[in-house]
């Protein structure tokens, strides 16, 4: 009987580490898949699904596959806290996630509270690294540094230029919009109106006359690009001129087939063009070989999940919290964003926002092109 029992013994511990030499790594996606910002879903969906597709043909992380599961906020923060639940019931440990700075908030202290490490691509609202959560981090900038970029180009360039302020009164639009206010009205800069409008409505001409009235000649816009397509649309319909400056939730090629030509012209602040960089030159020819051109999150989701893999090999761990560890150690990471490292508050050290203007291309087609 001794001798069955060792032996059974062996053959069951034997079969557990099999197991575990061939477990999976489940990791999440989380963004607005269906809906209004849907677009930007598709960024980091697809971003994510290729760096998944091209680490498990390396041979994964520390020799595991990963396994990926997508979730759909819809951009609602209680959808959200519903998607970021039901990962912790499937047994995710890494999230690529979420979009919206509204729905990161709640979603990241879920992730906090389960063990599980999470990497926002786009949500740049300053609280999200704030917080002192553990595990929280961000391949984006912040607004505080955008907004400060508003304020720079605003002094250097719209001098006796009337500028209005508007946003959508999210996380994240009314964040940008109030760091860009802030840092105006210290340089001396006062705005001639500041107005917040709901997401989701369709006729913003209340708005476009308050413009009008305030004679504005800058609109400073916080907010996504299916509103402010349609304000600016509304303000070209009533014969405005008023040229818009926006921020990283415009960069979708939607924004122009929303807002139609009426966008040329419009000034825009985001991260230098990844898909320029030469560490991302054969990831973007992946992507362009499947008819997607890789916008604006894309490759910023891709470069999630290639830290996420150098961290676990740096900790020679798949414990988030080891990988966490590693990731606010201040070592570089190469990605197809360039080199990246971590401050302790899951911040990137280094960020350099510009100014790209929306334009027609030779091709007939409007789309944003970095300033030089």
């Amino acid at each position: 009987m001794k001798k069955i029992w060792l032996a059974s013994t062996v053959l069951a511990a034997s079969m557990a580490f099999a197991g575990m030499a061939h477990a999976d790594i489940k990791l999440g996606v989380a963004g607005p898949i269906t809906g209004p910002n849907a677009a930007f879903g598709a960024q980091l969906k697809n971003g994510t699904e290729q760096a998944v597709e091209d680490i498990n043909a390396a041979g994964g992380i520390l020799g595991q596959k990963i396994v990926l599961s997508v979730g759909d906020d819809v951009s609602d923060p209680k959808q959200g806290v519903s998607v970021a639940n039901k990962f912790v019931g499937d047994g995710v440990k890494l999230v690529v996630g979420h979009f919206n700075s509204g729905v990161t908030m709640p979603a990241s202290e879920v992730y906090a509270e389960n063990g599980i490490l999470t990497v926002t691509p786009s949500a740049t609202n300053p609280k999200i690294t704030e917080r002192g959560l553990w595990n929280v981090f961000r391949t984006c900038g912040r607004d505080d540094q955008q907004g400060r970029l508003w304020a720079d180009y605003a002094k250097q360039h719209f001098k006796g230029k009337k500028i209005a302020v508007v946003h959508d009164k999210t996380t994240y639009g009314q964040g940008l919009a109030d760091a860009a206010k802030g840092f105006m009205n210290k340089d001396g800069i006062k705005e001639v109106l500041y107005e917040g409008v709901n997401t989701g409505e369709k006729d913003y001409s209340a708005l476009v006359s308050k413009i009008k009235a305030s004679g504005a000649d800058i609109l400073m816009w916080g907010g996504l690009h299916t509103e402010g397509g349609l304000i600016v649309r509304q303000m070209r319909d009533q014969g405005l001129k008023t040229v818009m400056m926006s921020g990283d939730g415009i960069t979708d090629d939607e924004f122009a087939s929303i807002g139609g030509d009426g966008v040329i012209g419009t000034l825009m602040s985001f991260g230098p063009d990844p898909r320029n960089n030469p560490a991302a030159k054969d990831v973007v020819a992946k992507f362009k070989a499947k008819n997607f051109d890789p916008q604006a999150y894309t490759l910023y989701s891709y470069a999630a999940v290639q830290i996420m893999k150098q961290a676990a090999e740096k900790a020679n761990s798949l414990d988030p919290k080891k990988i966490a560890d590693a990731m606010h150690s201040g070592m570089t990471f190469k990605t197809v964003l360039g080199d990246i490292s971590y401050d302790k508050k899951g911040d990137r050290t280094t960020v350099d926002y510009v100014m790209y203007t929306w334009n027609k291309g030779a091709d007939g087609k409007v789309t944003y092109t970095q300033n030089k």
